[in-house]
This record gives structure tokens, sequence and C-alpha cells, in this order.
């Protein structure tokens, strides 16, 4: 027994002793990355006042590639091409532009929706003799909605490569969708299986 708690006593005290010159080690190593960072916080900042480039003593010996300036390479294919003969000039719609007229589009897209959409729906199930439950209404209204942005997108940038330097006309482009919507209704509706909807009866 006094055996056994001797070897323990050793093994115990030879752990201390590592555990010892490990601390002595980790605080030696962060004595160190002290003195390393007071080192670099007493150099001065360096400051570059100019850098100059001497194209002159450059030697080029083949030129490839592309070079692109002032323009990110994602943006080059929404940009149209450029006619340069003083007469017509198709520039790229700005983006500020763009999003102001698609606001104003899509504002009165959605207060012709609440306004008129139950009566195309009606007048659509009228001409086809069928009735269609309600809850299609809010469905159509739904996706009509989804595919709003990309349809004014569309227009948008279809009537400037026509009208190169004219006035921009959103009631055109609003009159183009509320045709789209009417054959959208009606589309969907004539469409519809047999067993979604009902036949009126006069």
């Amino acid at each position: 027994m006094n055996q056994q708690l001797n070897t323990y006593l050793q093994q115990l005290h030879a752990f201390v002793e590592a555990q010892e010159k490990r601390i002595r080690s980790l605080e030696a190593a962060v004595r160190k990355l002290q003195e390393e960072n007071e080192v670099l916080k007493s150099r001065p900042p360096m400051q570059v006042d100019r850098i100059e480039y001497k194209f002159d003593q450059l030697k080029v010996e083949s030129l490839e590639g592309t070079l692109n300036i002032g323009l990110n390479p994602s943006e080059l294919q929404n940009i149209e091409d450029f006619a340069v003969d003083n007469k017509n000039i198709n520039a790229p719609i700005s983006p500020k532009n763009q999003m102001k007229r698609t606001m104003e589009i899509e504002d009165a897209i959605y207060q012709y929706l609440e306004r008129e959409l139950p009566e195309i729906t009606s007048s659509v199930q009228k001409k086809l003799n069928v009735s269609v439950d309600d809850s299609y209404i809010a469905f159509i209204k739904e996706d009509i909605k989804k595919q709003l942005p990309n349809r004014i997108d569309f227009y948008i940038k279809q009537q400037a490569s026509n009208r190169s330097g004219q006035e921009n006309d959103n009631a055109e482009i609003i009159e183009l969708i509320k045709k789209e919507i009417h054959n959208g209704v009606h589309a969907f509706i004539s469409h519809l299986p047999e067993n979604m909807k009902g036949m009126n009866n006069e």
C-alpha cells in the first residue's frame, strides 16, 4: 500500500512539473508576442504620397484580353448597341428612371387589379358560360403580381429600343399589360379542368 502511494505521489509530482514547464513556456511566448506588438506599435505608420507609372519604360510584346473602363463585365450584357451616326443613339435606361417608372406602372396595375379584376373574371365566365369559385380570383391576382416586374421590365426596354430620344409613355405600357391581364384571365379560366368549373344554367 505504501509502495502504491509512493508511486502515485511520484507521478503526481512529475505531472505538476510538466504543467509548470508548460506554463513557463506559454508565459515566455506571451511575453515575446507582447514585445513584438510593442515594436510594431512604435513603428511610424507607412504613408504612400504618390505613385508614378512610367509607361514609356514598359515593354509590351503582345496585347490580349479585354479592357473595361468604368464598366463591370456582368453589366455589359444589358447594354444595347450604340449607333453613332448622330441620328439614333440607343443608350441604356438609367436604373433610377427605370425603378421610378416600374413603381408608377406597378401602382397603376395594382389599383386596376383591385377595381377591375372581379369584373374581368365575371365577364370571362359569362362569355365562356362557366362558373368558377371565387378563390380563383385571389389566385389569379397573386399570379399576376408575381409576373408584373418581368413584364414591366420587358415593355420598358422594348419601348426604349423602339423610341430613341422620344418621351417614355407609361400609359402605353399600362394598356399593354391590361390587355395581357384580360387575355391571361381568359386563357386561365378556359383551360381549367372540367371538374373545377361549373356550367352556368341560363
